[in-house]
This record gives structure tokens, sequence and C-alpha cells, in this order.
């Protein structure tokens, strides 16, 4: 596959990475050359200097040719004109957009990315999706990472497993006989930083990640059963009030009303602004790196500390501070995936990476077969999917235990019409059945392949 990325930051590095390290064809595009020259002296990606949304800036870079098109620099506008140029001038079919301002999301606006007017095909808002991450860590404050799929019916939740674990070292095909109602599934583990799918006969120790995907309604009584027994979070307080931060705010007035709030804001005029927008949140001007502004928001008080600025350092630090100042739990935004594996040894509960969300909606549009959502773990190390099983795939019309399924692969869930299924070795997954797996990286394309439309299909 042919893939143009416009915007050679973050965003744009990290999905230039996934997509050449699967041998597409990927060319970025930037107007600094100081950011192409990083991404092209790191991977084996073609880099162009200029504006993204320009014809004879993407002509250079291969539009003519190019299957799908990914705009992700840090101006919507430019990335909205990229697309139209896309679409207009090169007929790239498959065309990705960052919209960050959300005036050009509200529903009456929906019109506008119609294929009549501006024809974006996939629209990726990092602030409403990080957001409703964040939202979801809040409701099950036992996890460090839980995604939703099957339209929300399924979860995949990531818990570790402490000393006090009541299922350490037991092997998890005994995890069925002493509960045996149980409809949970583990289908990774981390162990000492290495990831691998586990087996019946494996055993958790203490220390490990481990990621079981459940129906909704059972993820409470399972992160119970792995030690987790955490009351969700009625007392929160946000540092950093820009979209993010709002939003959230936004949002837990809405749907918990008996959540007390503040949010802590640098920004006077910020702060006074966000204030106005919001009905029950105390709104704080100061840093979060104040001990005294922590102090004043009561810190000690609070269920969760939830750091939302735009600097990762500050994001840890304050985490820290209100860990120490007696604050029980904390969850910061990183945007630096360096930053993410020693933060947990820090004391803060858990963390966010807004670039590994971005990366992750692109990727299940790039991933070939019926594949209805991607989200990717471990810094790529391995991915949950969901797809669609059609007639033609190999996974159809036997029972499980006669499928040679590679062992970087394990099933999770199944859904079908509606009903949520725990596979067994007995059961058969039928046509348009909605498949939930986890897969490490390396077999990935095994997984597209299952899902592809075979040529005797028509």
């Amino acid at each position: 596959m042919k893939v143009l990325i416009c915007g050679a930051g973050q965003v744009g590095f990290g999905i230039a990475e996934r997509l050449s390290a699967e041998n597409n064809d990927v060319s970025i595009i930037d107007n600094s050359a100081t950011l192409v020259q990083r991404v092209s002296d790191i991977l084996d990606v073609s880099g162009f200097v200029g504006h993204g949304s320009q014809p004879d800036v993407l002509d250079e870079a291969g539009a003519r040719d190019a299957d799908m098109i990914i705009a992700v620099t840090l101006h919507d506008e430019v990335n909205m004109v990229a697309c139209q140029v896309a679409h207009s001038l090169f007929n790239i079919p498959t065309k990705i957009a960052r919209i960050r301002a959300q005036s050009y999301l509200e529903p009456h606006w929906r019109d506008l990315f119609s294929r009549e007017h501006m024809p974006i095909d996939v629209i990726i808002s990092p602030e409403i999706e990080v957001g409703d991450m964040v939202l979801r860590r809040l409701s099950l404050p036992g996890a460090f990472e839980t995604v939703s799929f099957g339209d929300g019916a399924v979860s995949v939740v990531g818990v570790t497993c402490e000393e006090d674990c009541p299922v350490v070292d037991t092997p998890l095909q005994q995890l069925t006989e002493l509960f045996p109602d149980l409809p949970a599934v583990v289908v990774a583990v981390v162990r000492e930083g290495k990831l691998f799918v586990p087996h019946g006969g494996d055993h958790l120790l203490a220390g490990d990640d481990a990621y079981f995907v459940a129906p909704n309604d059972q993820v409470e009584r399972t992160l119970k059963i792995f030690g987790h027994d955490e009351q969700q979070a009625r007392r929160v307080i946000i540092a950093g009030g820009g979209n993010i931060g709002l939003y959230v705010a936004k949002r837990l007035e809405e749907l918990h009303s008996a959540t007390r709030l503040k949010l802590i804001e640098t920004d006077r005029e910020r702060a006074v602004s966000i204030a106005e927008q919001l009905n029950r949140t105390v709104v704080l001007h100061g840093s979060a790196l104040d001990e005294e502004v922590l102090k004043e928001a009561d810190i000690d008080k609070s269920d969760t500390m939830v750091a939302l600025t735009n600097d990762d350092q500050v994001n840890i630090l304050s985490c820290i501070m209100g860990n120490r100042l007696g604050c029980a739990r904390s969850l910061c935004l990183l945007n630096n995936d360096g930053y993410t594996a020693m933060v947990r040894s820090l004391g803060i509960d858990a963390s966010i990476n807004p670039r590994g969300i971005t990366v992750s909606r692109v990727l299940q549009h790039v991933r070939r077969g019926r594949i209805r959502q991607v989200h990717s773990i471990q810094n790529g190390a391995g991915e949950v999917i969901e797809a669609e099983a059609l007639e033609t795939s190999p996974l159809v019309g036997k029972p499980l235990r006669k499928i040679d399924l590679p062992d970087g692969l394990r099933i999770g869930a199944i859904v079908r019409d509606g009903e949520i299924l725990i596979p067994d070795g007995s059961m058969q997954i039928g046509a348009h059945d909605r498949v939930i797996m986890f897969a490490t990286a390396e077999n990935v394309h095994e997984v597209e392949q299952m899902f592809r439309v075979s040529l005797e299909f028509f």
C-alpha cells in the first residue's frame, strides 16, 4: 500500500513508524526540513519538504499512485485542504484527517465532510478520543488500560497482578474451573517487559500485566477476582484546562452528578473562560506544581489526580506531588513514548498516550480484510483486533479446537447477533460473527488474511 502522511510531528512519525515496519510504501511531508530529515534518517520512508496541502508537493510525493492520505499536521485547515486536493486532483481513494477544533464537528455541520462537499473518509478527533479514554479509566480505577469493542458491549482491560492477587500462581485453565460462570479470557500477558500470548497451563505471576476480554457487565467482577476492588472516583482533580481537560470536566458533570470536580489552569483568561462553561466544577487559577494550589484543591481528600496539560514533565511531576500529598490514585497524559514505561515505577497508576490512540484509529483503516476496530498495546508489540468473519474465512464452520491458530493469536470473544459468546474448543465461528482477538505484531498479517474476501467468493 502506498501512503502519504502530511505532518512529521509525533503523531505523523508514529504512524510512519508502524506503516513502514509493515513494508508499506510511505512518503511523509512537512514544511520543517529538520523534522523531515529526522524521520528519513530513522525510518525507511521518503521525506518531502513543503506544505501538504499544495498540489505540486503532493504530486512530487507520489499522490498519483497513492492509496491513502493521512493528514495530521498541527492545523485543521491544512489537513482538510490536503484531503480535498487529494480527492479533486489525484483521486486518492482513502482520506484521513485529524480535526481538533470541536466547532467543525458539531452535529448540525455534519454534511461538511460529505463526499459532495469536503470528502474526508475518516475524521480523527484526538481530544474526544483521549477524553473518552480518560473517562473509561476513571470508571474502572483498578485497570491501567481499558478499551471498548463490539459497539461498546465488550471491554479489553489491562490489570496489574499485585502480590496479593488471588489468581497468581494458578494455571489459567483452572480459572474456568474455579469460576465456571465467569465470561472472561486472558489474551495477553506482559512479564518483565516482554509480551506473550498465554496458554492454558501458564501461570500469572506477581508483577505481571494481564489483558483480559470480558462483557462490560462482567468487568468489575473480573477486576475483583484479580484483586482490584477500587471504587469509582468521586473526588477528582484535573490539572490542565485545555481541550481535553475541559471535555473531561464537561462529560463528568453530565454523566456523574455525584462527582466533585476541581480543575487547575495556569492561564488566567483560560481559567475564567472554563469557569463560565462549567456548572459544578471549581476552577482554580494556578500551577499544578504549586503545593499550595494542590492543598487548596484538597488534594489529600481526592480519589484521583488527572494530569492533562500539554507538558509531559508537568503531568508526571504533578501526579507524583499529588500522591505525596495524599491523593489516592493518579492518571497522566503522556505524549512521549519514552516516559510510558517508567511512570508506573514512580507510583503513577496509569497513563494515556494520545499518539497511540491516533495510530490505533489509523491502523483499523490500513488493515486489510473486514477489520472493524484496532487498538495497539505496548507500543505496537501487539494489537487487539475486532473483525467480521466472511463465508470464505478459514475460521468459519469449524470447531475452534480444529483450527490451527498461531501461538501469537488468541480469540477473546465473539459477538453474534448482539449476543456475546466466550469461545471454547467446541464453538464454531459463523459468517458475519464479529471476532475480538489479540495478536502479537508478527501475527497481524495472518489475521488480515483470515478476514479477507478470497477470489473464489466472487
